[in-house]
């Protein structure tokens, strides 16, 4: 097949990419390298089957494809955060442009939404028919907000237009790729123990997370996007870890002898966060294979060989 993926030289994008053409499709790679790195794909550039656009998704596109993963948009605090009503343009313009282009192409498009419109959930582990407790002006809610509007838009384009959609609710991912300054706590802990830093956990710690390996994210969407069900889907990994405990494994494993550091919790910083993938197991018959311990043990060893690559500042 001919497959687009916006956002594909990003970190859960690049990994998809790697998918799709180990398995033989033509794929077509949109970004606009905000978040993403043409280096992700660096395998790929002179592949005849492959092809990268630099483009913004909220200005249209038309392109002949037949299946769309919509992943683009940046997924971190820091970035989202940096210029808020671009976070909000991407999601909100650039899905209702994805739309617009699989309803005039009749194609298949997967909404890669988030775990985040869940919000400081009051619900614990949070199913899809939870809806959420976002603060609708908060720091957090260009991005919590807009993507539950991208959600919106597309079960309204399915409703109305007929449009085939698939949406997956994706929780913390984490792997090669990602990037050292993207203010997540797996990247954070990791390049802090290897640069010799203490360890920044906010608050006390005692808040929960619940961390996927990247490889079976990628299982999951593609799952997901050749499937018949339509959603929501949580894709995550249920096993359910304080910050602090994640911030002792990681220490341990780079640099015993590093601080560990408590500053003050952001505002609107979800207590609690894990995925109920009954939904996954019942229509995708998926679930995580990679456990904290070896995923860490691989995204450690990534941000080593880039660090004394110099590809890490």
């Amino acid at each position: 097949m001919k497959i687009l993926v916006t956002g594909g030289a990003g970190f859960i994008g690049s990994h998809l990419v790697d998918r799709l053409m180990d398995a033989g499709h033509e794929v077509l790679c949109l970004d606009n390298f905000y978040t993403g790195d043409k280096r992700n794909l660096s395998r790929w550039l002179n592949n005849p089957y492959f092809e990268l656009i630099r483009h913004d998704i909220t200005e249209p596109i038309r392109l002949e494809v037949d299946q769309i993963y919509h992943l683009a948009c940046p997924a971190s605090p820091v970035h989202y955060q940096f210029n808020p009503v671009k976070t909000v343009k991407t999601s909100v313009l650039g899905t209702l442009n994805m739309l617009g282009l699989a309803k005039r192409i009749k194609a298949r498009i997967l909404l890669a939404s988030t775990s985040e419109i869940y919000g400081d959930p009051q619900v614990h582990p949070q199913s899809e028919d939870y809806r959420g407790n976002v603060n609708p002006i908060g720091l957090r809610s260009c991005y919590d907000e807009s993507k539950r509007i991208a959600e919106t838009l597309c079960f309204d384009y399915h409703r109305q237009n007929h449009v085939d959609i698939r949406v997956v609710r994706i929780f913390n991912t984490y792997g090669p790729r990602m990037l050292e300054n993207d203010g997540r706590v797996v990247s954070n802990f990791i390049y802090q123990a290897l640069q010799n830093r203490a360890l920044t956990v906010y608050g006390d710690g005692s808040q929960t997370r619940s961390f996927c390996y990247v490889s079976d994210l990628v299982e999951g969407l593609i799952r997901m996007m050749n499937n018949d069900y339509v959603g929501p889907v949580n894709l995550g990994n249920p096993g359910e870890y304080t910050i602090l405990q994640l911030a002792q494994t990681i220490r341990d494993k780079v640099n015993p002898d590093v601080e560990i550091e408590f500053k003050p919790l952001p505002s609107d910083d979800p207590r609690q966060r894990q995925p109920d993938i009954t939904r996954a197991k019942r229509y995708l018959d998926w679930e995580p294979q990679v456990g904290l311990v070896e995923g860490l043990k691989l995204t450690i060893d990534d941000f080593r060989d880039r660090l004394s690559e110099g590809v890490l500042s």
